[in-house]
Parts: C-alpha cells; sequence; structure tokens
C-alpha cells in the first residue's frame, strides 16, 4: 500500500517531494537550468532566429518556462498553458529538435546532478517527440 495521500493538494505535495528527494530539483534548480539553456539559445545559429523572432519579453518567457518544467518534473501544477499552439505557427523542423535537445541535455547535464539531469532530459525527450509528432500532424507532413 502506498504511502502517499489519496488525492489532492495532499497527494501532489507528497509526490513533488519525493522528486525532490530522489533527485535534488527543486525551484532553484529549474531556474538555473531554464536561465542558462536559453542564454545558450538565444547565441545559438540555427535556434536564435527563431527564438529572436517569437519571444518578445524574454523575463516572461523564462517564467513561464520555469512554471512548466516545476509542472513537467515536480508536478506542482504551476503551468497551464498551451505549449501545441505555442509552437505550431514557428518554423521548426527536425534539426531544430535535434538542436534544442543536444543543447538541452548538454546544459542539464553540466549543471545537475546526474539523477535530475536524467530526469530533465528523459522529459525534454519525451516532450521534444511529443511536439514534433503534433506538428507533424498539424503540418501534413513529417519534421
Amino acid at each position: 500500500m502506498s504511502e502517499l495521500p489519496e488525492g489532492g493538494p495532499e497527494r501532489r505535495a507528497a509526490l513533488t517531494q519525493q522528486v525532490a528527494d530522489r533527485t535534488g530539483i527543486d525551484e532553484a534548480m529549474i531556474e538555473r537550468l531554464v536561465r542558462a539553456f536559453y542564454d545558450r539559445v538565444k547565441h545559438d545559429p540555427l535556434l536564435a532566429p527563431i527564438f529572436t523572432e517569437a519571444v518578445e519579453d524574454w523575463e516572461h518567457h523564462i517564467q513561464t518556462l520555469c512554471r512548466f518544467w516545476s509542472s513537467v518534473t515536480l508536478m506542482t501544477g504551476r503551468y497551464s498553458g498551451r505549449p501545441m499552439a505555442a509552437h505550431a505557427p514557428l518554423p521548426v523542423e527536425r534539426a531544430h529538435f535535434l538542436r534544442w535537445l543536444a543543447l538541452f541535455e548538454a546544459t542539464a547535464r553540466e549543471l545537475c546532478p546526474p539523477a535530475a539531469a536524467d530526469l530533465f532530459v528523459e522529459r525534454a525527450r519525451t516532450i521534444a517527440e511529443s511536439l514534433r509528432q503534433g506538428l507533424s500532424l498539424h503540418r501534413g507532413k513529417q519534421i
């Protein structure tokens, strides 16, 4: 039998604590990773043009992504958005996804303890594949 509460906010808090205890991930680590990663994106020859065109307020974007990664890794529920809709108009192709993943993984492995980096990378791969497939369906062609 699980030691987790049945449901509601108590269960979410217990799950968040379990992940934090197992990986060391906390909100400060998420913010460090997101900021470092997007600093690299801003200077990447392949990704920078897309992000420069799409992001008007970098601080707002960073805060949104911190909430996103908090929800994805710690299951905090801090993010409520529509990533597919946000990415649909962007001119991204397979090469962009591969570069995004390579930069993200390198940043996570550089800044985070192994258990945390593993979780971040696992979730990033899943998210990238889901977005890529969704955009392929949306566009009617494989990207």
